[in-house]
């Protein structure tokens, strides 16, 4: 075997074992970061909608002690990316209905993730959407950002938890085509 070989063998080992032995763990983690941000938003929503604090001074959890953060396109984009890649990197683990509704998951995150590239570009070069004094999405011409970022976090995060609750209790079918050790003990 070639040093070469090695190599472009190696990351596909390791993707493997992401999608096998590790993927509880990987999952896990995923997921911890998935409420995290979850938190964030609702923590704003609730800022906004129950203590009445105007929209500029409602900055989630972290954005009160780091204000940068909320206004940050690179941090947005950032976390888009990291949901983008989580969700590639963990498909292969899933099979059956499992792996359907993680997949309508990850394409919904393309868009998601589609429309932050398009509101970091728009802060990077100045050029916004239709002249708007501020970078803007495309959805976010017709919905407020907030409202609508809670959404898209609603809409992915839905189909997220149906694969994950069906990879954890698979079909007799679906089971047998797992590598992980994920589903629940039959008995």
């Amino acid at each position: 075997m070639t040093s070469h070989s090695v190599l472009v063998n190696r990351p596909a080992g390791r993707l493997a074992s992401l999608n096998a032995e590790y993927h509880r763990v990987a999952l896990g983690a995923f997921m911890v970061v998935v409420v995290a941000h979850w938190a964030e938003h609702l923590a704003q929503a609730a800022q906004v909608y129950v203590l009445g604090w105007p929209l500029p001074e409602a900055r989630g959890v972290l954005g009160v002690p780091f204000p940068w953060l909320v206004t940050s396109e690179w941090m947005h984009y950032g976390y888009a990316l990291l949901m983008l890649a989580g969700f590639l990197l963990l498909r292969t683990g899933f099979t059956g209905r499992a792996r359907t509704w993680w997949n309508v998951a990850l394409g919904i995150q393309v868009w998601h993730h589609f429309e932050h590239l398009l509101l970091l570009l728009q802060a990077l070069t100045g050029a916004h959407l239709l002249g708007r004094p501020t970078p803007v999405s495309i959805l976010q011409l017709a919905f407020p950002r907030m409202e609508l970022h809670l959404f898209y976090n609603a809409v992915v995060f839905a189909p997220m938890v149906v694969a994950m609750i069906m990879h954890r209790r698979p079909r007799p079918a679906e089971r047998s085509l797992m590598r992980c050790a994920c589903a629940a003990q039959a008995g």
